[in-house]
């Protein structure tokens, strides 16, 4: 049976039956919302541009080329025509502020992340107090122009998140390292499986992560690490299950790859 990449029919799809698009109620507009632990927005996608945090709790971010796990002091932006899908991990107020192409902030095609500052979280919570089509002169009227003024001036900062590959193999090595962070084996253990060298694998996912196997690895585990603290395992447990030999050794690989430590990084700033 011949089966066309998910691409190339999506691709096909929309060309077949176009999305209607229907323009928001306001140019920017906001809405917080409840989510009970493991409950998600499903894949989708739309024209106008969003910037999701968490008021409480923390929010995973999938996007078909990467993932970020980001506590209350990060926030991550998805312009237009982004698949994305979004996870609620403990319980979470999720906080979304949509924007209008015509007014976007930023002019980053591709997703990026952003620090959450107290003045960032507030303005957006107000805005969402008066609903889509809050009144000329609300406090919500009043809030989205320096909204956005705050946001032009907020600058990406370099976290990446977890890059995916697109190789079979390379998938079915991140889906093993996803299941079990605590996994040490190499990539020419994995060769052995694959009939290929551990160099082949390693030139392949430098290709198509940009990061070696390693970098990944790290980036991985603290994602998992955010998601395993917030919801309140102790940082002992959390770095032995991860594989890691003493707390101390955990902490010096997430402050590496975030720049803070746990404590601080799942603070709000």
């Amino acid at each position: 049976m011949f089966l066309i990449p998910y691409a190339a029919m999506k691709e096909f799809l929309l060309k077949r039956y176009p999305i209607t698009t229907r323009p928001l109620a306001r140019e920017v507009l906001a809405a917080v919302t409840h989510y009970r632990h493991g409950e998600r927005v499903t894949w989708h996608q739309h024209r106008h541009g969003q910037l999701v945090f968490a008021v409480r709790g923390v929010v995973r971010v999938l996007t078909p080329a990467r993932t970020w796990t980001l506590p209350q002091s990060r926030a991550v932006w998805l312009p237009s025509d982004v698949d994305h899908e979004l996870h609620a991990v403990g319980e979470t107020d999720l906080c979304s502020v949509y924007i209008e192409p015509d007014v976007f902030p930023w002019p980053w095609r591709e997703p990026a992340v952003i620090i959450a500052s107290p003045l960032l979280r507030e303005l957006a919570v107000t805005l969402s107090g008066d609903g889509e089509e809050y009144a000329p002169g609300s406090r919500a009227a009043l809030s989205a122009p320096l909204l956005l003024k705050v946001l032009a001036d907020t600058p990406s900062v370099p976290e990446s998140g977890v890059p995916l590959p697109r190789d079979a193999r390379l998938l079915k090595i991140c889906e093993h390292m996803m299941n079990d962070p605590a996994s040490d084996y190499s990539l020419d253990f994995w060769g052995e499986q694959f009939g290929a060298s551990g160099r082949t694998l390693a030139r392949c996912f430098k290709l198509e992560t940009g990061l070696t196997f390693g970098a990944w690895r790290q980036q991985m585990r603290v994602a998992e690490a955010i998601t395993r603290l917030a919801l309140g395992q102790p940082v002992t447990r959390v770095s032995m299950e991860l594989g890691y030999s003493s707390a101390s050794a955990f902490i010096a690989m997430f402050r590496q790859v975030t720049g803070d430590s746990p404590q601080r990084y799942l603070a709000s700033k």
